[in-house]
Order: structure tokens, then sequence, then C-alpha cells
């Protein structure tokens, strides 16, 4: 970008040093991110067989399945915002160090885990950790690059989930094939010692230069609201009930204390974030449309492990080569989002994504189990094409809005927002789908003896259990329970589609539209400077 004739060329902010080693440093910092997305898709194919009997696996419930999965969430979704708040405070680099190690000493504990207790207990251990990779991984590519080429690096960043999408399911179904289950989460640590090299090597160190006096009310208000609401979410999720006692007061009392936390930020001289940032529509949109999109996904994301592995026997490497197409997707127009939005402007590029989104979400009330693989893999594609016009356009528009100083906030807001989305995701989709498959599978357990008929009807996987120990006796109600569950996949489908939508709402009315005509997309007043080397 050529500074305008007769403006003063802005001194830059990132040193000489930093700039020319940029794209070196944002390659370390995918490959950080890479660990923390690679366990989690890793873990979506690696459920069945978690759910298998000792010695193959540790014989864990589809509670303690969600568990496994939740208990990161719940740690990672409540602390966010303080590893954002504190690598703004005491420096990126040293909480990105900290949460790497953290989240690889977790990792090696999780693999040797002897129950699914101690697996849950060292997953909330890596969640932990991964608080505090994901926001500095994004605030120090907001402080290495110059704002004209932060969406071009955000849009490769985002890049990188869709690679972490594709070697996460392939690399735990070759692990699954040849190893026990517990190398899907000891593969992290040697990933994790190269990571930590790389880091203190090349990435700089960056923090807020003035930081204001430290907001602990505001910090300890942050955490509580949010594992309240978080552990209510899933708690609702587990039960399949969101009007049980258990569910409703964390779910009230977090939002309280979220609302305590807002009124409390609005007075304080030195807030840990200013709400005002969410006056404006194109910023609380832009969260909004990261909680939304995650909510469809990851609840599609749960059950479609299922889908591929209970229903079309599929193995977890096979199932996770389908996942490719989403990935590859990914890959290939996230980084080149940017390119869409100069030429349409974000409103029209995140809403033609938020309806691909919704139109492959909508395609699995289509599926059965002969749906030929050519299609799934057009189905993955089409939602990988559409995430990546959505995520990267967004996430620019969450960062931009606040200053470079913030960036660890800005960062925590936006996987605040993206963690709360899955989680809700996964809880409210994941009921729904046990609820309809509870209701259509009981009026086919009558051959069931009677002390098995109410674990047979908790999941798909317990009627197969309980249907093979059965013998030839349990051929009919292993049929049932594929009819059962498709049943039920169709349905949770529909309501993810509709949550797209509602997503495709919000960006349409309002996410900013095209630029006028020569209007710089540096701030106001802001001047972007000629550099060498770009």
């Amino acid at each position: 970008m050529s500074i305008p004739s007769g403006a003063p060329a802005a001194v830059s902010q990132v040193p000489e040093a930093v700039h020319r080693r940029r794209w070196v440093i944002l390659a370390v910092l995918m490959f950080s991110l890479l660990i923390v997305v690679l366990d989690n898709s890793i873990l979506n194919v690696a459920v069945k067989t978690i759910a298998s009997p000792s010695p193959t696996g540790l014989g864990a419930t589809q509670s303690e399945l969600e568990w496994a999965i939740n208990s990161y969430t719940l740690v990672f979704a409540g602390l966010l915002f303080t590893a954002g708040l504190l690598g703004d405070r005491i420096g990126r680099k040293k909480v990105l160090l900290f949460g790497i190690v953290l989240f690889g000493l977790g990792s090696a504990f999780a693999a040797m885990s002897g129950s699914p207790g101690e697996l849950i207990t060292w997953r909330a251990v890596m969640g932990f950790g991964a608080a505090f990779v994901m926001p500095a991984t994004l605030a120090v590519l907001m402080n290495v690059f110059e704002r004209d080429e932060q969406p071009k690096a955000i849009g490769i960043w985002a890049g990188s989930v869709g690679l972490g999408i594709a070697i996460g399911p392939i690399t735990g179904g070759l692990l699954l094939e040849h190893f026990w289950w517990g190398s899907i989460f000891l593969v992290n640590v040697p990933v994790v010692v190269i990571a930590v090299i790389a880091m203190a090597v090349l990435v700089p160190d960056s923090r807020d230069p003035k930081p204001g006096r430290l907001d602990p009310l505001g910090v300890a208000l942050s955490v509580v609201g949010l594992v309240l609401l978080v552990y209510g979410i899933i708690r609702g999720g587990e039960l399949a009930d969101f009007t049980d006692v258990s569910v409703l007061l964390p779910v009230i009392g977090g939002l309280a204390v979220l609302v305590v936390f807002v009124l409390h930020e609005k007075r304080s001289s030195s807030p840990a974030i200013d709400i005002s940032y969410f006056r404006k529509p194109a910023f609380s949109a832009a969260v909004a449309a990261i909680a939304l999109v995650f909510f469809a996904l990851m609840g599609v994301t749960f059950f479609s492990a299922f889908y591929m592995q209970s229903v079309r026997g599929w193995s977890a490497l096979q199932s996770g080569l389908l996942i490719l197409p989403l990935a590859v997707a990914q890959m290939v127009f996230a980084p080149r989002a940017r390119l869409v939005v100069d030429r349409f402007g974000a409103r029209a590029v995140c809403t033609v994504g938020m309806l691909l989104v919704a139109v492959g979400l909508a395609a699995f009330a289509l599926f059965d189990a002969t749906t030929p693989v050519w299609v799934m893999c057009l189905v993955f594609f089409v939602q990988g094409a559409g995430m990546a016009h959505v995520m990267p356009p967004v996430t620019v528009a969450v960062m931009q809005a606040l200053p470079r100083e913030k960036a660890g906030s800005g960062s925590a807001v936006n996987n605040v927002f993206r963690q709360v989305g899955g989680a809700l995701g996964i809880a409210v989709l994941g009921s729904v789908l046990s609820t309809v498959y509870r209701g259509d599978i009981e009026d086919h357990l009558g051959a069931v003896p009677a002390a098995a008929r109410d674990v047979a009807g908790e999941s798909i996987e317990a009627t197969l259990g309980v249907a093979e120990r059965m013998g030839p006796a349990g051929a009919p109600l292993v049929s049932a329970a594929h009819d059962a569950f498709m049943g039920a996949m169709h349905v949770t489908a529909i309501g993810s589609a509709c949550v797209a939508l509602l997503g495709t709402i919000v960006v349409a009315l309002f996410l900013p539209g095209r630029p006028a005509t020569g209007k710089p997309s540096a701030q106001e007043g802001e001047t972007v400077p000629a550099r060498a080397g770009r």
C-alpha cells in the first residue's frame, strides 16, 4: 500500500529486525496453534476407541466422553480472558511458553491415564495450558505485522486451523491402528519440544507499555462467571435437560456474575476490557458470528464421528481422511479471504460464507447409511469454504477494533466467544441428539434384559455394545440403533443449520459493507509506512 501524496510517513511500531523475520515468526505461531487444534481433532476420532472396554480403551461412558472433551473446554474458556490480560501485562512470549510447556506436561500424563477420571483431570490441565497459547499467538501476530498486512497474516493463521483439522484425524487414525489409545496424547510431547525451542529463539516479546492498575476484581469476576456459565451449559447437555436445578443455578449465577463484571468494567478507571467496543455494531456482530458458527459446527463435529464409525463402520483413520476436504478448503481459501473482502466487503463475503456453512450442515439431514463418499466430501468442502470466508474477516474486525497494545485482550474476547459457542453447540445439540435417539430406540429395547435397558438407551455406542453381547438375537437391535441414530442426526443437523442461518442474518445486518473507493484500510488518520522488503 503506497503512502498518500503529501502525507507524512507514520513511524512504524514494529522494530526492523522483527519486521524482517515476521513470516518466520508467523510459521512458529501457527506451529504452536497447531498443537492445540490437532489435539482436539485427534480426540474426536478417538472417542469410540476410548469408549471401548479395557485394554482397548478405558470403558468410558457417554457422559465421561463428553467430560473428557468438556473439562478441557471448561478450563480453557474460563481462563482465556485472564490469559490475554496477563499476556498484555507481563509479556505475550512468556505466557505463550508457559502455556505450551503446561500443555505438553498435561498431554504426557493424559496418555498414561488409567481411568476416565484421570483422563478428564489431565484434559483439564491441557485446557489450562491451551488457554495461554491461543490468545497469545494472535496477540503476537498483531504486534509483529503492520496494520496493512494483518488481514493476510490472520488469514494464514486461520488457515493453520484447517491444517490441524486435517492432520489431527489422520494422525489419530494412524496412531490408533498401530498403537494404544494414549498415543494420541503422547504425540503432542515432541511437537511441544520443537515449538518451545523455536519460540525461545525467534518470537519477540511484547506487552502493553501502559497496562494501568491491575484489576483483580475484574479478573476474578470474569473467571467465576465464565466457569459457572460454561459448566451449566455442559451440565445441561449431559442431562439433556436445561430446566434441571443443577443446570439453571450455574447458568443464572454465571450470567449474573458476568453482568456484575460488565458493570464493574464500565465504572473502573483501569478496566480489563473497554466495554464500549461492544457498542460498535461491527464488533458485536463479529463476535456473535464467531460464537454462532462454532455453535453449529462443534455439535455436528461431535455426532459426525459416531455417524462415520458406528453407522458406516469406518475406522478412525478412514473417518479422519473424510474430514480432509474441509481442511483443504480452509487452507486454500482462508489466506485469500482478504482479497474477496477487499473487492466485495466483509458483509457480503461473511453472509455468503455463513450461508455455505448452513447449507453444509443442512445436508447432513439428507445423509443415510448408504450416502456416497463423494457426496460427503463435497459437503465437507462446502463447509470448509464457508468457514474460510467467515473466520478471517470477523477475526480481523475484532482485532483491529482494539489498539495494538490491547491485542491480548482482543484475542481473548475472540476466543472466549468461540469456546462458549462451541460448548453450547456440543451441549445443546448433543442433548437434542441424545433425547431424540432415546425416544426412538426405547420401543426397540423390549428384548434387552431389564437391568441393561437404561444403559442401552444412552447412546448408539451403548446400544451396539448391548446388542453385541446378545449375539445373533441382537441383530434387530443393531438395525434399530442405526435407524434411531439417523433420525436423531437429521433433527440435530436441521437445528445446526438454523443456528448458522441466524449467524447469516447477524452478519448481513451489522457487518460493514464494501468501503468507499479510495478509502484507506488503516484507521482514520493512520498512514501505513512504505518499507523495504515487503
